[in-house]
């Protein structure tokens, strides 16, 4: 009897565990199933929108997460294929139609903030004010876009130099931005707006693309050009620096005080980095 009762105690636990066991199994099969939420999304051999594409994914079609690369997942798909996917697009329900420019990670770096004022306008005000002004405006297009997109600072905030380029890097950025304002040495004697590139390739073609958007902004552009700046020249993804006009020129400086300006600026960047993406395809 007393055998008996420990075979029944041993069945009713193997059958506990088991049962436990299917029960996990089936929650992290449902948790890791997901639906695509968006049309034309494009599936890559490797985490990253450099990568070539194996594959496309509509709305509606599911997809089971295998695994996971800082924002990318690694997924089955079509029932038998496996490709990556970012994921920050599996929780976008508002992006109808998905794009390379929306399986991009973007750094945009406000230049200057906290006890860096940047240059100075004949009224005092400082750059670090319309640098931040224009990357905010630059993001929210991005992101209404799908872009996964970081800023260096988020307020009036000290960052140092050389750690903007290396905020790119680790979150595995395809592109980085620094938004700038020039400045002459005597006032008034200085006008325009200037994209600057340090590696050639990919950075100097980026530059290319936006600088020709830019074209329709209302002050000179003064074309795209090398520069040996930090954030540009220590990064280790394509790069670009813009100096949007001098803001110690009084005609510069009634167009960035301007938030026509501002959002024009945030617009053609925005296109001239879609136009850069489509390379991706």
């Amino acid at each position: 009897m007393k055998k008996n009762a420990n075979n029944h105690r041993g069945l009713l636990f193997t059958i506990l565990v088991s049962s436990s066991t299917i029960l996990l199994l089936g929650f992290l099969l449902i948790r890791n199933n997901l639906t695509v939420p968006s049309n034309n999304l494009l599936v890559k051999s490797g985490p990253n929108l450099t990568n070539r594409t194996v594959g496309r994914l509509q709305r509606g079609e599911r997809v089971q997460i295998l695994s996971r690369d800082h924002d990318w997942v690694k997924v089955v798909y079509h029932h038998q294929h496996v490709g990556w996917i970012p994921n920050w697009l599996l929780t976008n329900h508002h992006l109808k139609k998905a794009t390379p420019l929306s399986e991009a990670t973007i750094v945009l770096d406000p230049g200057h903030g906290g006890n860096d004022s940047g240059a100075l306008a004949a009224n005092g005000q400082q750059e670090k004010k319309y640098t931040l002004k224009v990357a905010q405006k630059t993001k929210k297009i991005l992101e209404t876009q799908g872009s996964n997109v970081i800023l260096t600072r988020q307020h009036d905030q000290s960052v140092s130099l050389k750690r903007r380029p290396k905020i790119a890097t680790k979150n595995h950025a395809n592109i980085f931005i620094s938004f700038h304002f020039d400045s002459s040495e005597t006032e008034n004697s200085g006008s325009g707006f200037t994209s600057y590139y340090y590696h050639r390739g990919n950075s100097h073609q980026l530059a290319e693309r936006i600088n020709h958007k830019l074209n329709v902004l209302p002050l000179e552009n003064k074309g795209v050009q090398f520069g040996d700046f930090l954030v540009i020249r220590d990064v280790t993804v394509p790069s670009v620096l813009l100096e949007m006009g001098y803001i110690n020129s009084n005609q510069d400086f009634q167009q960035i005080n301007s938030v026509a300006y501002q959002n024009q600026v945030a617009t053609a960047v925005a296109a001239g980095i879609k136009t850069y993406t489509q390379k991706y395809k």
